[in-house]
């Protein structure tokens, strides 16, 4: 996401903060100014297939978001880049997306969303997207839960749905370590 920075206090100001510590009609109404206010926002959704095959070719999770924040923020055309550090390691981090985009300066932290303004809208217009990805899934499928390995809607919705039609919903990740211990399946 692209802001000016005469723009950050005032967002701050509204209540732009880790989406995390917003409830979702909180986040839906930020969103919309945001979305208005920012020069350029970039929103990739990776699919749960794209997911799986990297994965199966040795590309885990992290190393999958280090290559879209590196895309994400050479499309955005600025300077300077503050991220949420999905690696234990916030330096190495950092030097991996530099090496992936070496013209543009990383800010990588962990919590990240809750120190920096335009760290923290990123996490409401992420949220928002999700959300609303989820509630699609909902109107397509019932209730799928909140889409979190950790929920126990979820699970027991993946479970119900792989007994009744022999596979995983198309928003399932098949290499999701939880999905296949639930289903008792082997690597």
């Amino acid at each position: 996401m692209a802001l000016k920075n005469s723009l950050l206090e005032e967002l701050k100001r509204m209540g732009v903060r880790d989406s995390k510590q917003l409830s979702p009609f909180r986040r839906e109404k930020l969103y919309s100014v945001i979305t208005r206010v920012a020069d350029k926002v970039e929103v990739v959704e990776v699919s749960p297939q794209e997911i799986d095959s990297r994965y199966r070719h040795g590309l885990n999770l992290n190393q999958l978001e280090l290559i879209k924040m590196a895309q994400i923020s050479l499309r955005l055309g600025v300077n300077t880049v503050y991220v949420d550090a999905v690696d234990v390691d916030e330096e190495r981090f950092r030097e991996e997306l530099s090496k992936r985009a070496p013209n543009i300066v990383f800010v990588s932290e962990h919590e990240a969303d809750s120190k920096y303004t335009v760290t923290a809208a990123a996490s409401i217009v992420a949220k928002v997207t999700r959300d609303r990805r989820i509630a699609e899934l909902n109107k397509f499928y019932g209730d799928v839960g909140s889409g979190y390995p950790s929920d126990p809607r979820t699970m027991r919705f993946i479970r119900e749905y792989y007994v009744k039609t022999g596979s995983l919903p198309e928003f399932a990740r098949t290499t999701w370590k939880s999905i296949r211990r639930t289903l008792g399946v082997r690597e």
